[in-house]
This record gives C-alpha cells, structure tokens and sequence, in this order.
C-alpha cells in the first residue's frame, strides 16, 4: 500500500510539474507568436496596398543576410530537430532573428510561409527554458518539443495538429508519447494566449461534398497517389535549387539580391501577386472551386526561389497552397468536387513534405471538420506511402520503413 502511494504521489507530481513549466511557455510562446502571427497580417495587407514594396525585395534580403552574420550556428528548423534527436545546442538568438528575417520576406514579397518561424520561435525559447530551469537531457528535449508545440499553435491556431506534430516530425515510424502532456497543455494556452493578443485562427468551409462511393473512391485514390508524387517534386525542387545557387554563386549577397529580382522579373513576367507572400487569397478561391492550372508549378519555383537564394520563413505554407491549388485542378479536370479535392489535396501534399500522416489527418479535421473523412483518410496514407523517403527536413530521421515493420534508420532524401 505505502508503495501505491508512493507511485501515486510520484506521479502527480510529475503532472504538477509539467503544468508549472508547459503552463508559462504556452504563455510566453502564446504572445510572442501572436503577435508574431499579427505582424505577418500587417505587413502582408501593407504590400498589397502598396506594390512598390515588392521592388525593396534585394534591400531585404542584404538586410537578412546581414543580420544572420550574427548566428555563427547557421540556425535553421534542421537545428530544431537535432536538438530533440542528439541534444544539439539550440540558441535563443535564433528566436528573434527567425522573426526579423520572416516579417522582412513578407513585408517585400518573398514566397515563403510561417511554420518554420513558428518551429523556430517555439524550439528556441523552450529549448532555453530548459536550459535555464537545468532540465537534465531527456526533458531539456520535452522542452524543445513543448516550444514547437506552442508556437505551431499560436501561429496556426490548429493545438491539436501542433500538439501531434512536434511530437511525429521528429522521427518517422515512432512517436515520442513523453511529450503529450508538456506538449498538448503548452499548445492548448498558446492558443488562447494568442487569441487574446489579436491572433487569428484559420477555418474554411468545403462545398459539395460527394458521397463516398467507388466511383469517388478511386478518385481519392488517384489524387493520393497524385499528390505523393508533387510532394517529391516539391522537396527535390526546393532542395536542389538551394544546392544550385550555392554552386553557381558562392557569395551569399550577390545570391539573395540575384533571387530578389528574379522574384521581381517572375512576379512582372506573370502580371500578379498571387505568388508572393503566403498566398492564403489563392488557397481560399481553391477551396471555392477556382484555381489557375499552372498555379500549383508556379508556386513550387516562386518559393524554391525565394527560400533557395538565401530568403527566410517556412514551408509549409507554401505546401498548403501546392496542395490546395493542385487539388482544386485534378477536381475541376476529373469531376470530383474540386473544393473538396483542394482539402484533401492540401492535407496529402501537407503530409508528403512533412511524412507525418497523423498530423495531416488532425490539420484537416480543425481546419474544415470530419464530415469527409474517408477523404481525407485515403488522400493522406496513400501520400505517405507514395511520397517515399523524401521530406522538407534533411535532420528528420526515417527510423521505420513505410513499407515494412523493418527498423531502416535513415534520413530524408535532399
């Protein structure tokens, strides 16, 4: 008996102390992505309303390069990972220039997203917080994983998907179920931490949704498997054009300035803004059936680009818009309803680059609801099978084949 309660008592304590430190790093995480969240609105409205600012693009991106001259660690969403995988230093001057460097892509036009702001942030500050509470190595990791949880959720406003995802992006094949209470609690406060700071929350609604019959469900199996194969032109676009602007300019100024006007050439060439920013005005008129049918090949160059030559933000966002755009298409092109195709498209292609299909599952049931999950269930597992060993995060690892129960231990293809 004095055993049991020594468990119990054991226990809660634990309890008691994940909800001591995951309470104030929602918190903190919940105001300083809300208003990091504000901030990318701002700006975003403040180009539209103003096109030349698309012209100080280069200016930014010297700007950027300038200020990361103070990151000797190179810092990244990669690091993030390390971090939980090896116990990698995380530096907490990756949080502000992260925020810097993201609001000045956007501000000028960059095609970039968020997310890796929001993995950043979150990973950063909670990674410090850890640090300074002298966590041992195990939970000083829980703490890394709560940040990103936290920041996910202040930026999206999605504390079911940030709470799985941190916990699933990791490693493929397992999931770091130590993690749940810090993560799922220091999500949940964000969330609300970041309503109240001004922050918004996306929900879009899905038109006609047909029945799941077989005729549908080959369909869905069809943009699955479609989906699958633009989350690896996705990835390989966006690695290789990286690789390819290091190798034919060295000199990281003159590289981001040459990504600049290329922006700026591409955005006159085409006569629209659709390609700059996050471009959730696209992803909306997708998700209402309306879509340009070279939007989704557009997109991949404009961020490959911008992100390639040097440019800061995420992409997952970007990723958002692919899916979506190319969804709305293969529904206008087969008769599937092309609203509904957008979301399942957005979901997949989300779930391809990032190889975690539980969060895919769970992004799309906050975003649009659960009323057409046998969608969303065949577009996600066939593009997580179909997307191989490819992703956006060279330090994720793929400690489990999608195709066998056979420990590989490998990392994402570039």
């Amino acid at each position: 008996m004095k055993e049991l309660i020594q468990k119990c008592f054991g226990r809660c304590s634990l309890l008691i102390r994940w909800v001591l430190v995951a309470g104030p790093t929602g918190v903190i995480l919940g105001i300083f992505g809300g208003l990091f969240g504000r901030s990318i609105t701002e700006v975003t409205a403040f180009r539209n309303g103003h096109p030349w600012m698309l012209y100080l693009l280069p200016a930014a991106g010297l700007l950027i390069v300038a200020i990361y001259k103070l990151d000797p660690y190179k810092t990244g969403t990669n690091k993030v990972l390390e971090g939980v995988q090896s116990d990698t230093y995380v530096p907490l001057r990756m949080a502000p220039l992260i925020v810097i460097a993201t609001v000045l892509t956007h501000a000028c036009g960059g095609s970039a997203g968020r997310e890796g702001a929001a993995l950043q942030l979150g990973g950063s500050i909670g990674g410090t917080l850890g640090k300074w509470m002298k966590f041992d190595e195990y939970d000083h990791k829980l703490m890394i994983m709560c940040g990103m949880s936290a920041g996910f959720s202040a930026l999206f406003g999605t504390p079911l998907t940030a709470t799985i995802f941190a916990m699933e992006v990791i490693s493929v094949g397992i999931m770091q179920y130590a993690a749940l209470v810090p993560c799922a609690m220091a999500s949940l406060i964000a969330h609300q931490v970041a309503l109240m700071v001004g922050a918004g929350s996306e929900q879009f609604d899905i038109l006609n949704i047909p029945v799941f019959n077989l005729k549908t469900a080959v369909l869905t199996v069809l943009l699955g498997f479609l989906c699958g194969g633009v989350s690896i032109l996705f990835c390989t676009v966006l690695h290789r054009t990286e690789h390819w602007y290091k190798e034919m300019i060295p000199n990281e100024w003159v590289r981001i300035v040459a990504g600049a006007l290329l922006v700026i050439v591409m955005a006159k060439l085409l006569n629209t803004t659709d390609y700059l920013g996050t471009g959730m005005n696209v992803v909306e008129r997708a998700l209402d059936g309306e879509t340009e049918a070279a939007a989704f090949l557009l997109k991949i160059v404009f961020t490959a680009v911008t992100l390639g030559c040097g440019f800061r933000g995420g992409e997952i966002v970007p990723t958002l818009f692919v899916g979506a755009t190319f969804g709305c298409l293969f529904g206008q092109l087969t008769g599937l309803s092309p609203s509904m195709a957008a979301a399942c498209g957005m979901a997949a292609v989300f779930c391809g680059v990032t190889n975690c299909p539980i969060s895919s599952m769970l992004l799309s049931f906050e975003l649009f609801g659960f009323d057409f999950m046998p969608f969303i269930l065949l577009t996600v597992g066939i593009s997580y099978l179909e997307s191989g060993y490819y992703g956006l995060y060279h330090s994720q690892k793929i400690l489990y084949s999608k195709t066998k129960l056979q420990f590989i231990n490998t990392h994402t293809k570039e």
